[in-house]
């Protein structure tokens, strides 16, 4: 898809040079999002970013913003949605400022926009264990009595913006959000005697607990991706935690991750279902197959389309599958089975297939 059909010239939160730093951070809805500056003259200087003035390089909030612009990656209209995405995360910036062939601001692309433009790709009918099971590094989780400096120094080390809370029993209590204490670490030291310390100083010791927002998405193993993607495009929440029966949590899917699998654009360009005389258990267990089916074949390089046939006679007696698998080069692969059971007839196309 061209960086045109993504591209957004309205919603832009813009800012001078010369404005305070908590003056545009308040307008900013989470550490991903962006402020584009540009001077008196709309030239376009750079962004201003939660995670670099605050979380990375500790700005303090009376700063003029022009001491603490980031320069953002530049898309270009060439540019390929996967490549917007790998920019996006590298820069751990979700909002990133477009360019045409002269290199003048038309635009930006929002990470947002761009999920919600590739909702019904089947890359999103990937299943969340697969994508925990694709992750180099462990669930981290902080325990809801530990301090606020404790979840800091893990925020500093692991370089994450949300931390999954956890009671003693290690079932799910919330989510800390760094971008929730911004307001704290960069407010100025309150000297006056009585006053309310909320400061940087006294937020060290007080408990994540009283931080943690309660309200939290979640998911199991066996949903897909596009279960994460709807939920987080419909609550506005930017992640989703997966967790097992016991409400504990494997593993937190946020935006990152749903952007990461732009990146690698699916080898099945279109798959195609159709029945005949299925009843209502029919379908459910051949829709269950189609899935599966699709989330293997998107990890076939060679596959470019994918038909899927089933028909059901006699009242359940007899079932007939026909799979088509047609390459990117060469003559197309068609399995035929079938049998009195569906599910013994499925599990022998499975295996032609393979």
């Amino acid at each position: 898809m061209k960086t045109s059909k993504l591209m957004q010239t309205e919603g832009i939160i813009k800012a001078a040079p010369d404005e305070i730093l908590s003056s545009v951070l308040s307008q900013l809805p989470s550490s991903h999002s962006a402020a584009f500056i540009f001077d008196k003259d709309q030239k376009y200087l750079g962004v201003i970013n939660p995670y670099y003035s605050v979380i990375k390089s500790s700005h303090p909030s009376n700063i003029k913003i022009e001491h603490c612009l980031f320069h953002a990656p530049h898309i270009k209209m060439q540019h390929t949605a996967g490549k917007i995405a790998e920019m996006m995360i590298q820069s751990k910036i979700h909002y990133l400022p477009v360019f045409d062939d002269q290199d003048k601001f038309i635009g930006m692309v929002s990470a947002r926009n761009m999920l919600r433009t590739y909702e019904p790709h089947n890359v999103y009918t990937t299943r969340i264990s697969q994508m925990i099971r694709a992750k180099k590094r462990p669930l981290i989780v902080v325990q809801e009595e530990e301090t606020i400096g404790q979840a800091l120094h893990i925020f500093k080390e692991t370089k994450l913006s949300k931390l999954v809370v956890v009671n003693k029993e290690g079932r799910l209590r919330g989510v800390l959000s760094y971008y929730d204490l911004i307001s704290f670490l960069i407010a100025p030291k309150k000297k006056e005697r009585g006053a309310l310390n909320t400061d940087k100083s006294s937020l060290q010791t007080k408990r994540v607990k009283h931080f943690l927002k309660s309200y939290v998405l979640t998911l199991s193993p066996n949903d897909f991706a596009r279960d994460a993607l709807h939920l987080i495009l419909e609550k506005k929440i930017g992640s989703v935690v997966i967790i097992d029966t016991n409400s504990k949590p494997i593993d937190i899917l946020t935006t990152r991750d749903l952007l990461g699998l732009l990146i690698y654009e699916p080898s099945v360009a279109k798959m195609e279902m159709s029945t005949q005389n299925l009843s209502l258990k029919s379908s459910m267990i051949t829709q269950g197959f189609f899935d599966r089916l699709r989330e293997r074949l998107t990890r076939k390089k060679d596959i470019s389309k994918a038909k899927l046939f089933v028909k059901e006679e006699k009242q359940g007696s007899l079932f007939k599958v026909v799979l088509s698998l047609f390459p990117k080069k060469g003559q197309p692969k068609v399995v035929v089975e079938e049998g009195r059971s569906l599910e013994g007839v499925l599990k022998k196309v499975k295996t032609e297939q393979n």
